[in-house]
């Protein structure tokens, strides 16, 4: 309970250094821009709206194609034939023929790299059995990330009714995929390649892996009732962020838009890892089994702050003179507690029990004093 009440404080201090920093002008009528590590929302407009994604519905696909491999069940050398309905989807595509047989790895690569549209349900349909049960699978997985603005209709985002999304939604997706399963870059980045031995030739449909420093992915959509949206993701200084833009109006706004917030959040923001100055010392335990307790600092300690405040960050650390037995792994023991430059409180770490140290028993504790009183004699 301590730990989420520490949560809750330092989410609350992260949102209000935030809320000063003005964010970037914009033409899409729904943004967001979100830090990977943390999941920190830097910019939102119009965020929860649903709206349709077009082909950034992929990025779902992309997902439990994913989770599929690394949990074993999947390898990219497995080998899928095509359905006569996976080779009829129109839009884009790589034209594949029934029965057709491609392996995962180049389906993911046509995803990503062109948004294959018949690559995306040929690999639907290879998971479940059908594009339906993979689109159950796909709602099953949005309400875990808590993606309560989605509806998803197929594994495609080719227009249908009621198959909507929210930018804060994608984002949501977008983190999910990139901080689980971040094999996934190796065909984000493409910019060219081909298929079927330099036959049909691949040209990312997402210009910022070309034109924008440090671009990991992640996937455009387009339609005409959608517009032209995109959740691009880059990675600078050891910081990825993702920027949804929705419903723009052009393929060159989009694009813009993109830039623009990928901008703000890099030139804004950094992410810094906060340790003690210098390695925690055992701490004594009273009547414990053990004389002394490891504290360590939770794994939470990377903290995103605007770049004024991360310079000259003071760290003070309270831990009791000793703690009393039993001790249990993960209890909390004391804080770190971090201020910037004008005093101002940043962030307040716990500091936990690193192992295990129970009560010492009777017998243990009779030892003891025989032991001390030979000594002494």
């Amino acid at each position: 309970m301590k730990r989420f009440v520490s949560a809750l404080c330092l989410a609350s201090l992260l949102l209000c250094a935030f809320a000063r920093a003005a964010g970037p002008e914009l033409d899409a009528p729904s943004a967001i821009l979100m830090e990977k590590t943390t999941g920190a929302v830097l910019y939102a407009r119009d965020e929860h709206t649903p709206r349709e994604p077009a082909s950034v519905t992929k990025i779902m696909t992309l997902l439990l194609t994913m989770e599929a491999i690394d949990a074993g069940a999947l390898s990219y050398d497995d080998v899928v034939s095509a359905s006569a309905h996976a080779a009829s989807m129109g839009g884009s595509q790589i034209w594949l023929r029934e029965g057709e047989r491609m392996t995962v790895r180049d389906l993911l690569k046509a995803v990503c790299v062109v948004s294959g549209n018949d690559a995306a349900v040929a690999l639907g349909e290879h998971l479940a059995g059908s594009e339906d049960a993979f689109v159950e699978r796909m709602n099953k997985r949005a309400g875990e990330l808590g993606m309560r603005d989605t509806h998803f209709v197929n594994a495609t985002g080719l227009p249908a009714a009621g198959h909507l999304t929210s930018a804060h939604d994608i984002a949501l997706m977008s983190r999910e995929l990139l901080l689980r399963h971040p094999d996934i870059r190796q065909f984000t980045t493409i910019w060219m390649d081909s298929l079927r031995n330099g036959e049909s030739m691949l040209v990312n449909t997402n210009k910022l892996i070309r034109f924008y420093d440090g671009a990991t992915g992640l996937k455009t959509g387009s339609t005409d009732s959608a517009g032209y949206c995109v959740s691009a993701s880059a990675e600078r200084g050891g910081m990825e962020l993702i920027a949804v833009v929705m419903k723009e109006k052009t393929a060159d706004a989009r694009v813009a838009d993109a830039r623009k917030l990928l901008d703000y959040g890099f030139a804004t923001y950094a992410l810094v890892t906060v340790a003690p100055d210098a390695a925690l010392s055992p701490l004594p335990v009273v009547l414990g089994e053990r004389a002394a307790v490891q504290p360590v600092l939770t794994k939470d300690n990377t903290l995103l702050l605007e770049k004024s405040a991360a310079g000259g960050l003071q760290k003070e650390l309270v831990l009791p003179e000793s703690v009393a037995a039993p001790v249990r792994a993960g209890e909390r023991l004391g804080e770190l507690r971090v201020t910037d430059a004008a005093g101002e409180t940043v962030a307040v770490l716990p500091v936990l029990a690193g192992e295990d140290v129970a009560h010492v028993t009777w017998g243990q504790m009779f030892r003891r004093v025989l032991r001390a009183a030979f000594c002494a004699g």
